[in-house]
Parts: C-alpha cells; structure tokens; sequence
C-alpha cells in the first residue's frame, strides 16, 4: 500500500483574479520617471502576488490540497541588472509572515518551487551562472522569509547538452562545487524530455546527494531504448533517503501524439494508474505534481476519475491509498 497526495502548480482555474505572477517587463518600469515610484509599484505588485499565494493556499485547504508550487514569477525584475541595490525582500515580510502563520497551523503543507528554465548550473557562461544563482538566491530568501524549510524545496532541470551529454554532466559536476551549501541542499534535479534521460539524471544525483524528481512523462518522451524506468526505480527511491520530505514526482499527460512533449489539458488516469501500480508498496508514500494546463480543475478532474478504480481508497478529496 502507498499513500498519494496530489498537487497541481502556481494558479487556479477557480479562484478568480488571484494571479501570483502579475509582472511588469523593465521597459514598463523605464517609463515611469520617477525611480522610487517605479520599484514602489515593483513593490506592490510582488505583495499582491503574495497574497494572492495565500489565497490559493486557503482554496487548497478547502479541498484538501495539501501539496503545492509557488509560481516563481512572484517578484518581477528582481533579479534585473538594473536594479542590483534593491532589498526586494524587505517590503514583503508582512506577506510573507501570512504565509508563514498559515503553514505553521497547517504543518502537513507540502509548498515548493521549480524555477524557470533559464537557470542552468551546468554551464561554462560565468554571466549566466552567476544569475542562475542569484535567482536560486531569491527563492531561498523567499522560503526562509515564509518560514519554510529550503532543504528540498527547489526543483531543476540538469541544463544543456551542449552537443556532448557526458562532457555536460561532468560540467554540472565541476560547477556544483561553486554553489554555497545552503543552495545545494535546497535543490532537487529533475529528468528532462530532450537532453538529459533517467540515468543522466541519476549519474549526478547519486555522485551529489540530491533527490531526484521523477518525471514519468519526460522519460516517455525521451529515453534509450534499452532503459525500463522500473529498473531505476529503486535507485531513484534511494536518493531521497536523506530528505525529510516524501519522495516527490511529477505526472503529465502528451498534447497528443504529434506533440508528445507538450502537456495536455488534464492528466490521463490510466496511464497515471499504470506507474502507480508498479510502484505501490515500494514507498509508504509519494507527493506527485500534476503538470497540467487546467491546474487545479486537472486535479478536481483526474480525483473523479480515479474514484472509479477499486485499487483505491481515498483518504480525502486529494489524497488516496492504492492497494
């Protein structure tokens, strides 16, 4: 028997004009002549995003949700090579706090991020390293700002293939020493749809001590012909054998099957059902990020259709057992 709690990422299809990544692009912000009034409205708009988090949190608890991704879009430009000075976090501490105080009455809250696909660690680019980090930087100071552990609470992608895998890998490898240990244990590493595979990803969790993050739709998409992902399973379940957190992965569907790497609208419970009856009883639990384009009505969705199979028993509206 495994317990399986579903979560779905950043917005909702429910809750109305509760965005958590309203943005203003620098050249919006160039045209506002005064500087102070400008990073003001910087300001306001990474608090409305905030509350806005809150919001959804609060609809979450309402349906039993117990699991969620923070949109990584929060605070707009803060990271922006214009603005090296401004202290972003310093205005969000009340927003923040009202997170904090609502996870601290809820302690079973699983909340994490996956920043964008613009940092890469693996890289030779010092420019861009440095702003992989720097973004890192902001989501740990987010994290410790909600009160939230940052072990395990940040997920990525290994980065570019660089037209060499083996030579890319080894680069991740050489960089990961340059990362401070307070970013390394925030990390968790994720198998990809076109570069790097199950075992790439493995190869580098294992060597570095960090959880990986299975994907069963990437590996679908992208995997050699010879690998069975139930072969790795065992070894991906080891990696998170130092991590407070249950094993964490993500579950999506193909568009179709021309446009197999793209998500579709909601997620398909049989071929759902088909992982989770290989890997039931292997781990008392697991934590699975629905990776959909309908959010939380995928979740709403794929619930009602799980409710028909036997094999399971749910806990509450988003969590269930499979026998």
């Amino acid at each position: 028997m495994t317990i399986v709690r579903l979560g779905y990422v950043a917005m909702s299809m429910h809750v109305q004009k509760a965005s958590p990544s309203k943005t203003m692009t620098f050249a919006q912000f160039s045209k506002i002549a005064d500087r102070e009034a400008a990073i003001r409205k910087l300001e306001r708009i990474a608090v409305s995003n905030l509350e806005n988090c809150l919001r959804l949190l609060k609809h979450n608890y309402a349906h039993d949700i117990q699991f969620f991704r923070f949109s990584s879009r929060i605070i707009p430009l803060a990271n922006h090579e214009e603005l090296p000075h401004w202290n972003y976090l310093s205005p969000l501490k009340k927003a923040m706090e009202d997170i904090h105080l609502f996870l601290e009455k809820n302690p079973g809250y699983r909340v994490d991020f996956h920043p964008d696909h613009f940092v890469i660690l693996n890289g030779t680019d010092k420019e861009i390293f440095n702003m992989s980090i720097k973004t890192l930087k902001m989501h740990n100071g987010l994290l410790r700002g909600m009160g939230i552990d940052p072990e395990h609470r940040c997920v990525v992608h290994v980065g570019g293939g660089y037209n060499d895998v083996e030579k890319a890998l080894e680069q991740f490898i050489h960089n990961w020493g340059l990362i401070s240990a307070p970013l390394q244990k925030m990390l968790m590493l994720e198998n990809d749809d076109t570069t790097f595979t199950l075992k790439d990803t493995l190869y580098l969790c294992e060597k570095l001590g960090i959880p990986l993050v299975f994907d069963y739709h990437h590996h679908l998409a992208h995997h050699r012909s010879e690998d069975h992902w139930e072969d790795s399973w065992a070894r991906v379940v080891d990696t998170w054998k130092f991590s407070k957190l249950p094993i964490k992965m993500h579950i999506s569907s193909p568009r179709s099957q021309k446009d197999f790497r793209a998500h579709a609208e909601f997620v398909d419970s049989s071929m759902f059902l088909e992982f989770l009856e290989k890997i039931k009883g292997s781990v008392p639990q697991i934590d699975c990020m629905i990776e959909a384009k309908q959010k939380d009505e995928a979740l709403f969705t794929l619930v009602r259709d799980l409710k028909e199979y036997k094999q399971i028993r749910f806990i509450d509206s988003a969590s269930f057992e499979i026998r």
